[in-house]
């Protein structure tokens, strides 16, 4: 079976209630230079875990691709932070509210590129063809305090709530996977680990978390001239591959979903590195809502789709990246207009 077989028939997003970047700054949540060198108009935050908000958006998703339960091979479920519950499986809790089937269903982490990181092995299972034609990946998450300050624990990165979900199929879709790469460099993983040792249970060291000190020790270690390059080798990697594999040219694709960081992160990272025009992604809706963790790259392809931005023939290209330190690429073609799927503010 050829990658190409496998289709993105459903996708779903829920979201937070939107906090004005103006509320912030009242609030007292973040001062106003941090809010203003952010570029973030305004940031999702909520009160329901990141797996109901999962559930959801899965809820969602499976309308969209009318997907039964018996269609689904394996649910998989990524989440950056807490996930509402000690020593708790939350993939099983969003296949019983979600699915309700008895497939196999599994956790995946890899901070913000769990979202891909699922999807690489949802398309492995399809692709191998032994089970039901479709899978389900979700992502989830509520970055709140004691433990995650949303605008300070990754200084530049302001990280907003929700939910998303992605259903890929054998059996058609609106979108076609072109291609899936993802690229790994483990020598820069010391970036999200304190200096304080292995600890014996959570926020031992601090809370909130800063990865601010780790990463300066990083720096220290290896250069910041060095540091740079790794990360942004390791995102060109990813996005060259996966293009050359598409048979595609940066020139063809119509739309890219990347992380919605920071304004200075997304120029460094990027739209300087990759040479992406902003106007080409979905950066002026990403400003308003925040880096949801694992789910950027589905929340983005559901924006999309439900503001009708997509249009057969178009390629439309997923870009992620998460601590590790890992990248990946997807290149989609888009066969048919998307179903419609209501998104969901609170």
């Amino acid at each position: 079976m050829d990658i190409a077989d496998v289709y993105v028939s459903g996708v779903g997003l829920h979201l937070a209630r939107r906090m004005p970047a103006a509320e912030v700054v009242e609030r007292g949540l973040a001062d106003p230079r941090t809010v203003r060198r952010s570029g973030m108009r305004s940031v999702c935050a909520g009160e329901r875990s990141g797996p109901e908000m999962a559930v959801l958006a899965a809820r969602a998703a499976l309308r969209m691709s009318g997907t039964g339960p018996s269609d689904i091979d394996v649910v998989l479920h990524a989440g950056t932070w807490f996930q509402g519950h000690d020593l708790w499986a939350p993939a099983s809790y969003v296949q019983r509210e979600a699915v309700g089937n008895s497939c196999l269903a599994l956790e995946v982490g890899q901070l913000s590129n769990g979202g891909m990181a699922a999807m690489e092995m949802a398309v492995a299972r399809l692709r191998a063809g032994a089970g039901p034609h479709s899978a389900l990946i979700t992502t989830g998450d509520r970055f709140c305090l004691p433990g995650f300050d949303r605008w300070h624990t990754d200084p530049g990165t302001v990280c907003g709530d929700g939910g998303t979900a992605l259903v890929l199929s054998r059996a058609g879709g609106f979108a076609r996977l072109r291609s899936l790469v993802t690229v790994s460099d483990p020598t820069l993983e010391a970036m999200g680990r304190d200096g304080d040792g292995f600890a014996p249970v959570p926020l031992h060291a601090r809370a909130p978390i800063s990865v601010a000190g780790s990463r300066e020790r990083l720096v220290k270690d290896m250069g910041l001239t060095r540091l740079l390059e790794r990360l942004q080798s390791g995102q060109r990697e990813a996005f060259d591959r996966a293009l050359g594999e598409a048979g595609a040219k940066a020139s063809d694709v119509d739309w890219f979903v990347l992380p919605n960081l920071g304004r200075p992160k997304m120029d460094a990272q990027f739209f300087q590195v990759l040479d992406i025009d902003p106007e080409r992604t979905t950066w002026s809706w990403g400003s308003g809502v925040g880096h949801l963790g694992a789910g950027d790259p589905f929340a983005g392809l559901a924006r999309l789709a439900g503001t009708r931005a997509l249009r057969p023939g178009q390629l439309c290209a997923l870009v992620s990246a998460g601590g590790g330190f890992a990248w990946s690429v997807a290149v989609l073609e888009i066969l048919d207009e998307a179903p419609p799927s209501p998104s969901f503010d609170e």
